[in-house]
C-alpha cells in the first residue's frame, strides 16, 4: 500500500482503480474547462505570512457550522454518482464523515437513497436537492429527507439547466454504465472496482428508481432525470420550499453579490459560493475570486461558505481566513474513496486536517476563530479589474 501524505496520492490511486467514465465525471468541467482548472489554480496566487513566538499549545480546528459542532471547517459537499466511484459509496463517505466529525451531504443524484444512508448511520446528514419539474415527486423527496432526520436542506441553484460536460457525453455516463465496447475493455481491468460491485447494496439512483412512476430500466432512468431539471427556478419557489422545509436551509451556487442579496432576503441560513466545481458555466469566476465581494454584501448577515476548488488543509485556510465559516470537498473525499473505500475519505479528512492544523499554526493561529486576512497575502488585483 503505497504512502498518503496528500491529496495528489489519493488522486493518483484513484485513477487507476476507477473505471475511465466515473473519473472523467469528477476530473472535469464544462466546455473548456477553465473555470475548473482556475478553481484551484487561483487559490495559489494567495500567500500566508508565518509568524513566530507565539504559543502554539493547545490548538484546535473545531468550529461550527450552521449551528453544528464539526471538527474542522469542512463538510463533504453533495456529489452525484457517489456509489459508482465505489460499491456504497455515500453509506462509506457518510460513515466516515461521521466518525471524523464533520458533516456529510447526500445528492439528490446519489446511488444510496436517503433510507439507507439513515439506516447506515447515527449522525444527522445533509440532504442536497436539486429542484425538478415533478412537484409530487419534489414533495415526497423533502418529506423523506425530514423522515430520515436530515439536519439541513442544501438547495443547488446552478443547475436548473445542465452546463455542457464534453467528457461525460462522450464517455456515454450512465449508472449503472452502459456495457459498450470501449466501457467493458475498460472495466475489465478494474477488478477491484467489479468485485465490489457485485456486492454492492445498488448500482442505481436510490433516490429516484422506485419513486417515480415508470421509471425501471436506466434507460427511463436518465430520459426522466435529463428532463426533470426544473428551468422556471426563481426567488419565489425557492422562499417555498424554504417554508415547506422547516429547518435549516443553505443555498448553494451563489456567485454574485447581487445573487446573495437574494439569498439573505428569502432567509437563507447559510449559502455556499460554488460553481459546481466548474461543471456548470464554464468562464465564471473561481470561487475563491468570487468570494470577497460576497462577503462585502452580506457576509455579517448570513453564514457564507466555500465549495469548488478546496484540495488541501491550506486551501481550507485561506477561504476561513478571507472570511468563510466553512468549507465543502468533493472532488478531495471522491479520490480518496475510488483510492480506498471508506477509509481513503478518512484519509482524505486526516490529511487535509493535517494541512490545516500545521499551516493555522506556523501562521500563529491557535483557534479557527482567529485566523482573519491579516494571515493573508492577497494580490491587489485578486478579484480582478473588470469594466
Amino acid at each position: 500500500m503505497p504512502v498518503i501524505t496528500n491529496i495528489d496520492d489519493l488522486k493518483r490511486l484513484y485513477q487507476r482503480r476507477v473505471p475511465r467514465m466515473f473519473y472523467d465525471y469528477a476530473e472535469s468541467g464544462s466546455w473548456t474547462e477553465q473555470t475548473f482548472r482556475e478553481n484551484t489554480s487561483d487559490f495559489e496566487d494567495i500567500r500566508l505570512r508565518q509568524r513566530v513566538a507565539v504559543d502554539m499549545t493547545g490548538r484546535s480546528t473545531a468550529t461550527q457550522m450552521v449551528g453544528q459542532d464539526v471538527a474542522m471547517p469542512v463538510a463533504l459537499a453533495p456529489v452525484g454518482l457517489t456509489g459508482m466511484q465505489c460499491a456504497d459509496g455515500e453509506i462509506k463517505a457518510a460513515r466516515a464523515a461521521e466518525a471524523f466529525g464533520v458533516p456529510f451531504t447526500l445528492s439528490t443524484m446519489s446511488i444510496n437513497s436517503i433510507e439507507e444512508v439513515a439506516e447506515a448511520t447515527s449522525a444527522p446528514f445533509w440532504f442536497q436537492l436539486y429542484t425538478m419539474k415533478d412537484q409530487d415527486y419534489l414533495s415526497r423527496l423533502i418529506e423523506r429527507a425530514r423522515a430520515a432526520n436530515c439536519s439541513a436542506l442544501v438547495i443547488t441553484l446552478d443547475l436548473q439547466i445542465l452546463g455542457q460536460r464534453h467528457r461525460d457525453l462522450k464517455n456515454g455516463l450512465s449508472a449503472p454504465p452502459k456495457l459498450t465496447i470501449p466501457t467493458m475493455m475498460n472495466l475489465a481491468t478494474k477488478w477491484r472496482w467489479g468485485i465490489g460491485m457485485l456486492g454492492a447494496k445498488r448500482r442505481d439512483f436510490g433516490n429516484i428508481v422506485g419513486h417515480v412512476q415508470g421509471v425501471s430500466d436506466p434507460s427511463s432512468l436518465m430520459a426522466w432525470t435529463g428532463e426533470q431539471f426544473d428551468p422556471s427556478l426563481d426567488w419565489d419557489k425557492i422562499a417555498k420550499l424554504k417554508e415547506q422545509w422547516g429547518g435549516k436551509v443553505i443555498l448553494k451556487g451563489i456567485l454574485d453579490a447581487d445573487d446573495a442579496r437574494m439569498a439573505l432576503k428569502v432567509g437563507a441560513d447559510a449559502i455556499v459560493v460554488s460553481n459546481h466545481g466548474g461543471r456548470q458555466l464554464d468562464g465564471a469566476l473561481s470561487s475563491i475570486r468570487a468570494l470577497p465581494a460576497i462577503l462585502d454584501a452580506v457576509g455579517d448577515k448570513v453564514e457564507v461558505h466555500l465549495d469548488s476548488g478546496i484540495r488541501s488543509g491550506q486551501d481550507v485556510l485561506k477561504a476561513v481566513a478571507m472570511g468563510a465559516k466553512g468549507t465543502y470537498i468533493g472532488r478531495a473525499f471522491t479520490y480518496g474513496l475510488g483510492a480506498m473505500g471508506q477509509a481513503g475519505v478518512t484519509r482524505a479528512l486526516e490529511v487535509i486536517h493535517k494541512e490545516l492544523d500545521v499551516s493555522m499554526a506556523l501562521c500563529g493561529r491557535r483557534r479557527i476563530d482567529e485566523l482573519d486576512r491579516d494571515i493573508l497575502l492577497v494580490p491587489e488585483d485578486f478579484e480582478g479589474r473588470w469594466q
